[in-house]
């Protein structure tokens, strides 16, 4: 079986066994701990505005308070890590974003979620693991396996998809539709796009993240996929400076070139906001947009907006990453969070985050009739999973550190006009080089 068969096969594959459900009615689970405490660390997200909404009727119907911390996204690691190295930190639960798992569990500051899971008096029966999309589960759930943060032997599961998400193409069909367009199908059409809509339209082809650091990488990373490359090659050695990664930059330098002033500045809430805006025609990034594009109060181009895959390179590759839920080992109150955390990600309120504009992490809700009603571009989303590659970058301990301190520093200098792209990609070699060997990685 492929790695998507074997996630399928449903819980066994994810824990490496199977697990008893017990017949406990939720009233029961939640007695022992009503009138506990949980505090969630959460980013200023639209998908956890929207969860927000929802936080009271768990308290009702369990007995548990929960106290929301809600910082930028910006300070949520440094916030986290901050408070996950005492003995006891303040938080029972925690949001994360997907590059950080494998370092947050090789400092040994997150819980597996399998004694969570095979504890009768505390996991539902009706949870349904098999349920939650499987590309979401091994990206963002799962740490060990091969290379690492991939399903299979030895991997086991850390998180929750929270907030997950994988790359689709938005665009202005009013504006489309003036200039006899098409959506791009391949980066042919997409390049050649950029520069119609760009002289034709007098707005900006398409929207991007751009700010040094992760922003940027991210945006180099959803063109360097389709086209055919990776950071590095089967022997961990960089390789993101080859024909292919330059390609992707050069292609990155166009859509700035092209696109709304500002991009080299722009992080996910500029990129998202220039769209909403009228300020861009395209839009390629997360499909958690979608829920915030339907808010008149936030979005100017309300049913102006249809969907389509992300453009094919090489092939087809959409973006696979996002926001997930953990629990610290230095949890006060673990399983009332665990609680918590298995509520949230359930089948009805994973429906009902999904219409207050959240990001739905299950099938049953994606494929979900009255779902498609009000959200019918979950059609292209679900097509898009398809193509979504859980190892669209590399989710090592140290990829953090690669990608803010080393990626993230050149690119944006290509960005900037102060390198060129094959420039800054080839000076990047020996301090990536560096820290892989420092790592441990035989380089």
């Amino acid at each position: 079986m492929n790695r998507r068969d074997t996630l399928k096969a449903g819980a066994t594959t994810v824990f490496g066994a199977a697990f008893p459900f017990s017949g406990v009615q939720a009233q029961n689970r939640f007695s022992k701990y009503a009138g506990q405490s949980v505090t969630i660390n959460i980013p200023a997200h639209p998908h956890y505005d929207a969860m927000g909404k929802i936080l009271a009727d768990f308290t009702k119907e369990s007995g548990i308070k929960v106290e929301v911390d809600k910082l930028a996204i910006g300070r949520l690691k440094e916030k986290q890590l901050l408070e996950m190295a005492k003995p006891r930190g303040d938080y029972d639960l925690a949001c994360y974003i997907v590059m950080w798992k494998t370092e947050y569990v090789s400092k040994g500051l997150i819980q597996p979620l399998e004694p969570f899971f095979a504890n009768p008096a505390l996991a539902d029966p009706s949870y349904d693991m098999k349920d939650i999309v499987p590309i979401y589960l091994e990206n963002l759930g799962l740490v060990g396996g091969p290379k690492g943060y991939l399903a299979g032997p030895g991997a086991k599961l850390y998180g929750l998809p929270y907030g997950a998400e994988t790359s689709v193409l938005a665009y202005r069909k009013d504006i489309f539709a003036k200039h006899d367009l098409k959506p791009p199908e391949n980066y042919e059409q997409f390049a050649r796009a950029l520069r119609l809509l760009k002289d034709k339209e007098g707005i900006g082809a398409l929207t991007s993240r751009g700010q040094a650091g992760h922003q940027c990488v991210h945006a180099w990373l959803l063109h360097l996929n389709p086209l055919g490359g990776s950071v590095f090659d089967d022997q961990w050695r960089p390789r993101f400076n080859d024909a292919k990664g330059v390609a992707a930059l050069k292609f990155l330098q166009e859509v700035v070139a092209t696109g709304p002033a500002g991009i080299p500045g722009f992080g996910q809430g500029e990129a998202n906001t220039a769209f909403l805006q009228g300020q861009a025609a395209m839009y390629l990034d997360s499909t958690s947009l979608a829920g915030v594009i339907k808010d008149p109060t936030r979005s100017k181009v309300v049913d102006k907006v249809s969907w389509a895959l992300h453009p094919a390179g090489t092939r087809r590759a959409s973006q696979s990453g996002g926001l997930g839920l953990t629990i610290p080992k230095n949890a006060k109150n673990p399983e009332a969070a665990f609680l918590l955390m298995q509520w949230l990600t359930s089948k009805a309120q994973d429906k009902a985050v999904t219409r207050l504009g959240g990001a739905p992490m299950r099938n049953s809700t994606l494929g979900d009739v009255d779902m498609v009603r009000q959200y019918p571009e979950f059609i292209v989303f679900r097509e898009a999973l398809k193509y979504s590659n859980p190892d669209w970058r590399p989710i090592i301990a140290v990829w953090d550190k690669i990608n803010v301190q080393a990626l993230g520093v050149g690119i944006s200098e290509a960005l900037t006009g102060k390198k060129t792209a094959e420039a800054a990609l080839n000076d990047l070699v020996p301090q990536v080089t560096t820290i892989m060997r420092e790592a441990g990685y035989k380089v």
